[in-house]
């Protein structure tokens, strides 16, 4: 089976990319190598997959109509797994342009891809930001996601509305993935526990927001990819059950699907820094802030969804993640 997975030198995108090349996939990884964190932590994680005889890179741009044309008309793919995109909530307020680029433009071109090549199946990340104001915990996917509070989280909304258009047009089966904050080894150095780990290794105060009373459904990486390359599998069909008097977001008349990937698990933002302290044996120097323009105070997966179509539920506990992303951030940068 030939995969194209978008944005294959990211966090998310290589490690899926390793695991599928362990299990004989043919993999295709598109990147841009943009310089929004270190470009050289991105090409050593292209370096684990570019030992494999069936991996290929290219090195193009989502947003770039002619490229992507170009890549679907000399491919052949059977999935296609979006990870691309123009990461982070704050950096969307600072940057809007670069998201429109990316997560709008980039994906349009991808859903056209894929509909003029036939591909089985398109599974791409969302996000938990999409549920925006919604304070119903867990956050279902049978629930309604339209107050997002950031451009960030509109983009990924505007994706599943996409996708469901595709889907809905040309019959093509379409996955939408809505992650909870994901962590662990090789991952994005804008993100918590990178930032917490690195500041408090170099005896430098941690940023604490809003007054460190947040809340994630933290969950670890295998555990993505785990869940991703499961779906990958399971095409979507039309739900026969489907009624537009009653609409459930999830799903359609069409085969469109969209899956929480969440640890089903809320852990308080102190618990976490706490886990991290243990783990370094470091107690860390901490800055009180107020909640953040875009944030939401607290996140929690429903995964009843994920569970009852693939047979999967997350599990890593935050004490064992992020003992394996210390390990991993200790060896990497020889601390």
């Amino acid at each position: 089976m030939k995969v194209m997975i978008t944005g294959a030198a990211g966090f998310i995108g290589s490690t899926l990319a390793k695991k599928l090349l362990d299990n004989n996939y043919e993999v295709t990884g598109v990147d841009n190598l943009n310089d929004y964190y270190d470009v050289n932590l991105k090409k050593d994680r292209l370096k684990r997959l570019e030992i494999n005889n069936n991996f290929t890179f290219e090195f193009l741009d989502i947003s770039s109509r002619e490229q992507m044309k170009e890549l679907f008309e000399k491919n052949s793919f059977d999935y296609v797994v979006n990870l691309a995109a123009q990461a982070g909530v704050r950096y969307s307020i600072e940057n809007p342009q670069s998201y429109v680029d990316t997560n709008l433009v980039g994906f349009g071109n991808i859903l056209e891809g894929c509909r003029h090549s036939k591909v089985k199946h398109l599974v791409y990340a969302s996000s938990s930001s999409v549920y925006g104001l919604n304070e119903n915990m867990p956050f279902s996917v049978h629930d309604n996601v339209d107050h997002p509070i950031s451009l960030y989280a509109a983009s990924k909304k505007a994706n599943e509305l996409m996708a469901h258009t595709y889907s809905y047009l040309y019959d093509l089966p379409t996955t939408g993935l809505r992650f909870f904050t994901v962590y662990g080894p090789w991952g994005r150095p804008d993100m918590a526990l990178f930032l917490f780990t690195k500041a408090i290794l170099e005896n430098k105060p941690i940023k604490v927001f809003n007054n460190g009373e947040m809340k994630r459904d933290f969950t670890y990486i295998d555990d993505i990819v785990e869940g991703v390359s499961r779906v990958m599998e399971k095409i979507p069909k039309p739900d026969p059950n489907w009624s537009p008097k009653n609409p459930d977001p999830s799903c359609g008349k069409v085969p469109y699907k969209i899956y929480n990937i969440g640890n089903n698990n809320t852990v308080g933002l102190m618990e976490f820094i706490e886990a991290i302290e243990d783990e370094l044996k470091i107690k860390a120097k901490k800055e009180f802030l107020p909640l953040q323009p875009g944030d939401v105070p607290a996140t929690w997966a429903d995964v009843d969804d994920l569970i009852k179509d693939t047979g999967f539920k997350p599990d890593t506990n935050v004490k064992d993640g992020v003992r394996n992303f210390i390990n991993w951030y200790r060896d990497y940068y020889k601390v």
